[in-house]
C-alpha cells in the first residue's frame, strides 16, 4: 500500500483500464502464451454489484476469487491455505500427500482463505457474493488509515471462515516476483491508485478449455471493455516501480 508521499504518475499505457475500474466497468487482461495462456476478466473489489458479479459468472465462468496485496494479508494476519494444509498435517497425514506443492505454470499458489460474509446467508447468490467482495474492496481502500488492531477487528466483525468467497494473496514484491493474475489485478491497483484489491475470473471457452485471447479480444471490442496484455502491465511495472 502507497503512502501519499510514494504516488507516482499512473503510467499511461494502463490509464484506460484503471479508469475503468474505478468507474465500475470490467477489464480483461491476458497474462502470458507461457504461462497459463489465459485472460481474466477483472473488476476492482470496491466496485462489486451482483449485476457484476453476474457478469463475472454468465460471460467467464471461471472461477471467481478476490485479491489483496501481501501488505494486507500480513496486517490482518492471515495465512496462505498451504501454511494451513502444512499446520495441520501432523493430525491428518493424509495432507502431507495431497498437499500440492509446485504448480505446473508457477512456483507457488496464492490461495488463502475461503470466507464468509457475515450478513448473508449461504454466500452464494449473485447478491451475497458482491456484499462480501465490496466489503474486501472497502477494507482495502480503509487500510491505510486503519490501525492493524482496527483493522483485524474490522475484519472479523464482518466475516468468517470458511465461506463461498475465495482470496488470493499476491506475492511480496508483486511482479517483480510473480506474474500471475493475482499479481497482475493488484499492481494495475496500486499504479492506478486504487484500492488494492480486484476481484477476477477466467474466461472459459465453449470448448471446455480457456477462452483463446483472440476471443477474449473480441469479447472486449464487442463489449466495448478494455483489454491488456500482461506484458504491457509488466512494462508499466517495471517502470513505475524504479521510478
Amino acid at each position: 500500500m502507497l503512502s501519499p508521499a510514494s504516488v507516482r504518475p499512473i503510467p499511461p499505457a494502463i490509464a484506460p483500464a484503471v479508469r475503468a475500474l474505478d468507474a465500475g466497468e470490467p477489464v480483461l487482461v491476458f497474462d502470458a502464451p507461457d504461462r497459463e495462456g489465459e485472460t481474466d476478466l477483472i473488476i476492482l473489489s470496491e466496485r462489486a454489484t451482483p449485476e457484476l458479479v453476474r457478469l463475472l459468472r454468465k460471460d467467464a465462468g471461471g472461477w471467481i476469487c478476490t485479491s489483496i496485496s501481501d501488505e494486507l494479508r500480513v496486517r490482518l494476519g492471515l495465512p496462505y491455505y498451504a501454511d494451513l494444509l502444512a499446520a495441520a498435517e501432523p493430525q491428518f497425514p493424509a495432507l502431507g500427500a495431497v498437499r500440492r506443492e509446485q504448480l505446473r505454470y508457477d512456483a507457488r499458489s496464492p490461495f488463502g482463505l475461503h470466507l464468509h460474509h457475515r450478513s448473508t446467508y449461504t454466500g452464494i447468490p449473485d447478491n451475497d457474493r458482491a456484499v462480501g467482495i465490496r466489503a474486501l474492496g472497502e477494507l482495502a481502500r480503509d487500510a491505510p488509515r486503519l490501525s492493524d488492531a482496527a483493522l483485524r477487528n474490522r475484519f472479523a466483525s464482518e466475516f468468517s471462515s470458511p465461506g463461498h468467497l475465495p482470496l488470493i494473496c499476491a506475492a511480496p514484491r508483486l511482479l517483480s516476483e510473480r506474474k500471475g493474475h493475482t499479481e497482475l489485478s493488484v499492481s494495475l491497483t496500486r499504479m492506478g491508485q486504487l484500492s488494492e484489491s480486484a476481484t477476477v475470473c477466467e474466461m472459459l471457452g465453449d470448448s471446455g478449455g480457456a477462452r483463446s485471447p483472440e476471443a477474449a479480444r473480441q469479447y472486449a471490442e464487442t463489449h466495448g471493455f478494455v483489454f491488456l496484455d500482461g506484458a504491457t502491465i509488466l512494462e508499466a511495472w517495471t517502470a513505475w516501480s524504479s521510478a
